[in-house]
């Protein structure tokens, strides 16, 4: 919006005055340009022109504030308490002028707002806005607080100053309520409440202001603090939920999220509760830091967590144009340059910006578990019954208050920083949860744990941390004690301040996280902390995503997740190696953002470390290698064709122990299930099984993958055998046995076997040229999708272009010409939510797709164009995902394996095999992975003439076609987003 000047009474511009604009400025400045608008038979000027002025000004302070934000002169609260503070003599402004707009004649005097009001009437500021705080695109909450006798009066200046803000184009919050109303609506609402708490007088009435706030304040007391204090926790349990349970997520919110502005807020409603705290800062310096409950390093840290927060949130809403509070992947590079972050060594600014965030995010935990206990405390009071301390623990050096543990007095962390490891095995061995000034002490000297690398008995208490059993008998020094479990009546009671502490090893981790005792202990897990990976496959940090993989490898050791990984259960019953599998499954990503190989550098620091923590040779050499071939099962089950007799040998020869084999596919599960529970699915289970089982037969020394002619002998007689007692007529049943190559009866089961005997007998008795069959297999998460159709070249292509209008995603693939010419191919797919598809009118759309296309009647390119299924939402394009084509010869002993990376799209499969299928290259098997927005399709092909290809020079101009189709068609599908997104 234009700028206006404002006019000196000699009509010139002062411009001095919009160089220094304050509030007090924008006041006067308003004030006399009104005066001089108003007629002199009139008590207002004319409402257009009285818009036009406050939008002016609206637009002149916005703009100002905005250009000293991003010019780094305001901080990111400090801003936020300008735009309250100029927003503020806005809402004045209005009000003025709704009183005199409304007023009787007679009533509009020469007095203040207060006297000249002819009606008791206030407006209040509430919520955020009440507490002086307001980024650039949130609502403006506004109380509009009348007596109890003049509501009908009071309607028409609401109405007024309401409608003029919304011409201004705000955003208000509003309520109309009597002083009574007020009391009662906070006795059933807690947000009611919170908002009330809040409540600032900005024009009105001061008496029934005041009047208000002495009786609001009355009822908060009647009604106590414990209630409130409770409400707001579960409140912020629901938004946790709502919003992502972790601070570690890699598109956090910033404003409801975990570790984000609503905890800090929320810590604040409870003190304002509790110690009548007016405002946020006070949460974060002098009285606190009075009270003993923070230092002043500590307040010091957690006024910069509120500031950094507020000045993303600043980012956010001026990048976006809105009130955005989603940091999403789009934003992120954005907002990151913005603020200065820039590369530095192997780290670029994004991650370095992500990881300043997830620092912060931990800080706010960090705050939140030291304060809010104080509070529960000061409202509720002691603990009625709580469990005492016994003499072990006593002597140890440790007690109990409210049932909580924490050092006894006269023990330092700082003399002794063996303590703080002890702390956490007593509080493990005793299920006792930790006292808060326990915790805060923990963060406050976490820096001593450098001290404990080398200490036998710290590397003795991590191990049982992160893998141990939970003891009845612990030894503790040089004395075995028996160790007493509470009671059922004592958990009862142990604490109301803090939720019994689940005794899961991944609750143990997280304390040792958040204190920052970890990174400590363990200086390369400090190197993963807030690590992010730039990417729409990842939910988590690295550090948060190994933790999870923890918790999900106790559930499944536990026997909890047994209905959703069965095969996981079965493994981990009677497993031999368990430390080395806990210790592997935490150090799998350990090396994650250093450049190079992550897998093997982290199994380097996996053989140096171990022998620290007191793991013995054989151990540490077993996880060593886990976590050297950590991804070497999914690559192989997703990517590779495990019908190949090489593929098997190939992972046996480095597998070479049924018992290594048993911990890489647990070590696999686990890391795949703690990405995200969308990434693991009953498909993926079905290939993982399906290759454990192959390869466990070798290692078990049974039937040879090499004997193929006796593996192809035996699947025809069972199916032969099959047929004849489904009365299948002899001549039949011949006739199919000699229509399939070897590598057709290898890649099926007898029942599939039996199925396509049926299909191609009817379809060749009718003399059909294309016939689909779409099977869905729910337990498996796929559908199967079965083409008998005369062979012709591209047919691959056409069938993926139909599929990719049908909105399904091809998982896997076999393709196999027949004998007699015949092409029997068959398709695994999943739906956008990578379930199959079951519903009767989806499956009858996807055979007539696939009909259509391959009879001509539909332009498969153009159709997927027109459908615009080439949008990708805005966040996911920040996403850089270069195309790329890698060649191996040495995967299979007689297919070329082609594998191709790129951004995940419809259509992207079409293009590709319809681009092998101009370099007349035949495919064989097909194995579709996607992460996130990056897909791995990886094709075993042959040439014209069947056979391998070999010749270099050959290869090297499949990969350039292969990799100019995959550039063109990127480019074509971004201008026509582009196209549609101008449009």
């Amino acid at each position: 919006m234009p700028n206006a000047p404002v006019n000196t009474a000699s009509g010139q511009p002062d411009v001095a005055a919009l160089a220094r604009l304050t509030p007090e400025g924008l006041a006067a400045c308003l004030a006399r340009e009104l005066r001089d608008a108003t007629p002199h038979d009139s008590a207002t000027p004319q409402r257009d022109e009285a818009v036009a002025i406050f939008r002016r000004y609206l637009a002149r302070y916005q703009a100002d504030i905005r250009a000293r934000f991003e010019k780094h002169e305001l901080k990111g609260a400090a801003s936020a308490k300008q735009i309250a503070a100029f927003t503020d003599v806005l809402v004045r402004g209005i009000v003025d002028l709704a009183l005199r707009a409304t007023a009787t004649p007679g009533t509009v005097g020469e007095g203040t707002q207060e006297n000249r009001s002819g009606s008791n009437l206030v407006v209040a500021a509430t919520g955020g806005y009440g507490r002086g705080l307001l980024a650039p695109f949130s609502d403006i909450d506004l109380l509009f607080l009348t007596d109890e006798g003049n509501a009908h009066d009071a309607h028409r200046l609401v109405e007024y100053v309401l409608y003029f803000l919304w011409d201004l184009g705000l955003k208000v919050g509003h309520a109309t309520r009597t002083i009574t109303e007020c009391i009662e609506e906070a006795r059933k609402d807690t947000t009611v409440r919170t908002a009330l708490l809040d409540a600032r007088l900005l024009a009105g009435d001061s008496a029934l202001f005041a009047m208000f706030e002495a009786r609001y304040i009355v009822a908060c007391v009647e009604a106590g603090a414990a209630g409130f204090i409770h409400d707001k926790r579960r409140e912020r349990l629901e938004r946790h939920r709502r919003f992502g349970d972790s601070p570690y997520l890699v598109e956090p919110n910033i404003k409801e999220g975990r570790g984000g502005l609503r905890d800090l807020q929320t810590l604040y409603w409870m003190c304002r509760n509790t110690f009548g705290t007016r405002h946020v800062t006070d949460l974060l310096a002098p009285d606190f830091i009075w009270m003993g409950i923070l230092t002043e390093q500590e307040a010091a840290r957690a006024r910069r967590s509120w500031d950094f927060l507020w000045t993303v949130r600043l980012h956010l809403h001026y990048v976006a144009g809105r009130a955005e509070e989603r940091l999403t992947f789009d934003m992120q590079p954005v907002i990151g340059a913005r603020m200065g972050y820039t590369r530095h060594g192997r780290q670029n600014g994004v991650e370095r910006f992500m990881r300043h965030y997830f620092l912060t995010a931990r800080e706010v935990m960090r705050l939140t578990h030291v304060l809010e206990p104080a509070v529960l405390r000061q409202a509720q009071g002691p603990v009625a019954i709580a469990v005492k301390p016994d003499e072990a623990m006593r002597e140890a050096g440790f007690t109990l208050i409210d049932g909580q543990i924490l050092p006894e007095r006269g023990i330092s962390f700082d003399k002794e920083p063996l303590k703080m490891m002890q702390l956490l095995d007593w509080a493990r061995m005793r299920r006792r949860p930790l006292h808060p000034l326990a915790r805060h002490q923990l963060i406050r000297w976490e820096r001593r744990a450098v001290e404990l690398r080398e200490d036998p008995e710290a590397a003795r208490i991590f191990l049982d941390l992160l893998c141990g059993e939970a003891p009845q008998i612990e030894t503790i020094g040089r004395r075995r004690r028996e160790v007493a479990m509470p009671s059922d009546s004592e958990a009862q009671v142990m604490t109301s301040y803090e939720q019994h502490a689940p005794p899961g090893h991944a609750h143990w981790l997280h304390i040792l996280n958040e204190t920052g005792i970890f990174g400590r202990l363990i200086p390369d897990w400090a190197r993963i902390v807030g690590q992010m990976q730039f990417d729409t496959y990842h939910v988590f940090t690295v550090d948060e995503h190994t933790i999870e993989a923890i918790r999900i490898m106790d559930e499944v050791a536990s026997g909890r997740m047994a209905d959703e990984i069965p095969v996981a259960y079965e493994l981990v019953k009677g497993l031999h190696s368990r430390r080395a599998l806990y210790m592997a499954v935490l150090l799998h990503d350990v090396a994650k953002g250093r450049g190079g190989d992550h897998s093997e550098i982290g199994s380097e620091i996996a053989a140096e470390l171990c022998p620290k923590l007191g793991m013995s040779g054989e151990e540490t050499e077993t996880v060593s290698w886990l976590v050297l071939h950590h991804l070497l099962l999914s690559h192989t089950a997703f990517q590779r064709d495990i019908d190949d007799p090489k593929t098997i040998l190939d992972v046996a020869d480095i597998v070479q122990s049924p018992e290594r084999l048993r911990l890489l596919l647990l070590l696999t599960i686990v890391d795949m299930r703690a990405v995200s529970s969308r990434v693991w699915n009953a498909w993926k289970a079905t290939l993982l099984r399906e290759l454990y089982v192959r390869v466990a037969e070798v290692l078990a020394g049974g039937l040879a993958t090499t004997e193929r002619d006796v593996r192809v002998r035996h699947a025809k007689e069972i199916t032969a055998e099959i047929l004849a007692e489904d009365g299948i007529p002899q001549p039949d049943i011949e006739r199919f046995l000699e229509l399939g190559y070897a590598g057709y009866w290898l890649s099926f089961d007898h029942e599939t076997h039996k199925r396509h005997a049926r299909l191609i007998r009817d379809a060749d008795a009718r003399e059909a040229p294309l016939t689909v069959e779409v099977l869905p297999l729910p337990a498996r998460g796929v559908t199967e999708v079965t083409v008998y159709s005369i062979d012709v070249p591209g047919l691959f292509s056409k069938i993926a272009g139909a599929l990719a209008l049908a909105g399904a995603s091809i998982v896997d693939a076999r393709i196999h010409t027949m004998m007699h010419g015949m092409a029997l191919d068959t398709f695994w797919i999943q739906d956008t939510v990578g379930s199959a598809y079951e519903e009767t009118h989806r499956l009858t759309r996807l055979s007539s797709l696939i009909e259509q296309a391959l009879s001509g009647q539909i332009d498969i390119k153009a159709e997927i164009a027109q459908a615009g299924f080439g949008h990708m939402p805005l966040r996911m394009r920040a996403i850089h995902v270069p195309p790329r084509v890698v060649i191996d010869n040495g995967a299979s002993n007689t297919f070329t394996v082609i594998e191709i990376n790129g951004r995940d799209r419809p259509g992207l499969l079409h293009d590709v095999t319809a681009a092998m299928s101009r370099e007349n290259l035949q495919i064989a098997s097909a194995h579709i992975t996607t992460y996130g927005v990056r897909a791995v399709d990886v094709f075993y092909v042959k040439d014209l003439f069947g056979l391998k290809i070999t010749d270099k020079k050959r290869l090297e101009e499949i990969r350039e076609s292969l990799l100019a189709c995959m550039k063109a068609a990127e480019a074509q599908a971004k201008a026509l987003l582009d196209a549609k997104m101008s449009a």
